[in-house]
């Protein structure tokens, strides 16, 4: 028996994490009773610093795995993305969690499909002026792209049934609409024009014919969710995200009286002008924000 940790978006450079942080995550996966470790994606913007994350986490005894997600992508060529040379890279890959059961990763992409516009156009209009992955260099389009990546995860999959392997499916993008907010607000419309690229349902529709696929963890959202139990699946979501949209952040700015309106984008710039002040508020409180940002799978 063991039990396996899965953490997203820990965003180590854009979030400021040093050594001692990742210790503190370290001490929280010990006390846990944590076996492995498998990182879901944007752990940074660049691929050194990811894999000094790995590197870290593998120094301490523990088995590490990862596949990327979208901001590591763009520090990559093309071929890469796909393929990247480490025997930790699962990207249509396995690991044996025991003798039934196996840990496959995917990086994942989208097709558009959760927006709510359908003028294709425009969304790459929008992409290029408005999401990061603007910079990630992919010959094919982006509905193409996802389109062999389901082929791919069908015929591992496939191949799985006939091993009669259980699978824990691990990857970046969102498979299920239920995982996407709509926003009511006419000021915040434009986010739901951008869940453009969040994911795929189509993801999710092909994960329904595989009876063997026992849970599905991803993140990219930087919200987190409640398991939600899908056509016998268990599908979980609880990103770590950016310092300025963590929970331990709002309970900052409430309990030091610092905005009247708790709008995360604005937050960035209260923490500027307090940093002293937030730096030893995060001392204390960033344990708690990692622990409601792991995923625990026993096996």
């Amino acid at each position: 028996m063991g039990r396996l940790a899965v953490v997203s978006d820990l965003h180590v450079d854009i979030n400021q994490l040093v050594t001692e942080d990742l210790e503190k995550l370290a001490q929280i996966l010990q006390d846990n009773n944590v076996s492995r470790i498998h990182f879901a994606g944007d752990t940074a913007n660049k691929i050194e610093p990811a894999l000094a994350v790995f590197d870290f986490f593998q120094r301490y005894g523990w088995p590490t795995t990862f596949n990327w997600g979208n901001h590591e992508m763009a520090d990559l060529t093309e071929a890469t993305i796909e393929t990247f040379d480490d025997q930790r890279f699962l990207n249509f890959r396995t690991a044996p969690l025991s003798k039934d059961l196996v840990l496959l990763g995917v990086n994942g992409w989208y097709d558009y499909g959760y927006s709510t516009i359908l003028d294709q156009k425009k969304i790459r209009r929008m992409k290029n002026l408005y999401w990061y992955d603007r910079m990630i260099q992919r010959s094919a389009s982006d509905p193409d792209i996802n389109q062999g990546l389901l082929q791919q995860l069908h015929s591992c999959l496939t191949k799985l049934t006939q091993q009669e392997k259980e699978v824990i499916l691990v990857t970046h993008f969102v498979p299920r609409r239920e995982f996407i907010v709509y926003q009511t607000n006419p000021a915040y419309e434009r986010w739901n024009e951008l869940n453009a690229f969040l994911g795929s349902e189509a993801v999710g529709d092909l994960i329904d014919h595989f009876p063997n696929v026992r849970q599905v963890i991803f993140g990219h959202t930087h919200r987190r969710f409640t398991d939600k139990s899908i056509n016998g699946v268990q599908y979980s979501c609880r990103p770590f995200g950016y310092f300025y949209e963590w929970q331990m952040t709002r309970r900052f700015m409430q309990e030091y009286q610092l905005t009247e309106v708790l709008n995360p984008l604005k937050f960035r710039g209260i923490i500027h002008r307090n940093r002293p002040l937030f730096d030893e508020y995060k001392e204390k409180h960033l344990p708690e924000e990692f622990q409601q940002a792991i995923t625990y799978i026993e096996y």
